[in-house]
């Protein structure tokens, strides 16, 4: 690793105080260009560690960068994962406050909740469906502490700047009906969203690694390699399957999942 633990803290901080700033640092990547994905997974937890030592908990995790397009335009091989703490969670009808983020946009998700441990380095699909109690139609906020595009050289961030941001999460929101994983084709399911009554964007889970629940899959058996598992109770958004949407104040947004309900949340 080319990043000390001091130094991991050292930026984790900097994210902290960004995030409750509202102003974001420059690219972590420019700062240590000799660093790796370790390094940026250090980084987060560093800054996670740093928000439970404040009093939050953690609940889950999420997977980013599922489809093969987006990790082709950020130069991986592979999704990212970041993980959820228990103030990130909000409900269906919610308003927030847009002033509260920086660049704010929502994507939508199936959200999958874990009622045993799934340990890797060899789950699989079964282990994972078999484990699930059920799952949820989510959106997910995402953020940018980092900036997106270098105030100084203009290039834009790396997936290593993404990751040490906690991969850009910053809330998420249920609603919907709830449905055990084996009441209907996962792949198959479907979200339009709206923001202000015109859809913006419409996909379908499968664009999620083939199967929504393949990300979670991904996520346990990358954690083993840190001695971490999926424990009972655990959330985890398993990958959006639309584009980013912008968020401005003012717009009211509407996810409609067909037979699973529709999510809806306004911003002031």
């Amino acid at each position: 690793m080319a990043i000390s633990k001091e130094e991991a803290q050292a930026v984790a901080q900097q994210l902290d105080h960004a995030e409750r700033s509202r102003i974001q640092i420059g690219h972590v990547s420019r700062k240590f260009p000799s660093m790796d994905i370790a390094d940026a997974y250090a980084i987060q937890r560093a800054w996670v560690s740093l928000k439970i030592a404040s009093g939050q908990k953690l609940v889950g995790w999420k997977i980013g960068l599922t489809s093969r397009a987006m990790q082709r335009s950020a130069g991986i091989s592979e999704p990212d994962y970041g993980q959820l703490l228990d103030s990130m969670i909000v409900h269906s009808g919610a308003r927030l406050d847009s002033s509260s983020y920086i660049v704010p946009r929502l994507e939508t998700e199936l959200a999958f909740r874990i009622n045993a441990p799934l340990e890797g380095p060899d789950c699989c699909l079964t282990d994972v469906l078999a484990a699930t109690e059920w799952v949820i139609p989510a959106l997910e906020l995402i953020d940018a502490r980092i900036e997106i595009e270098d105030s100084d050289t203009g290039e834009q961030r790396k997936v290593l700047d993404t990751i040490s941001d906690n991969a850009a999460n910053a809330a998420v929101v249920l609603g919907g009906t709830p449905i055990r994983p084996d009441s209907v084709d996962l792949v198959r399911i479907s979200a339009t969203l709206s923001r202000n009554e015109i859809i913006e964007d419409s996909g379908v889970a499968a664009a999620v690694l083939g199967h929504p629940a393949q990300g979670v899959v991904w996520l346990v058996n990358k954690i083993a390699a840190h001695g971490e598992r999926l424990e009972a109770g655990a959330l985890v958004l398993s990958g959006s399957f639309t584009s980013p949407v912008t968020v401005r104040s003012g717009d009211t947004f509407y996810a409609n999942y067909g037979e699973l309900g529709v999510i809806s949340l306004g911003f002031d």
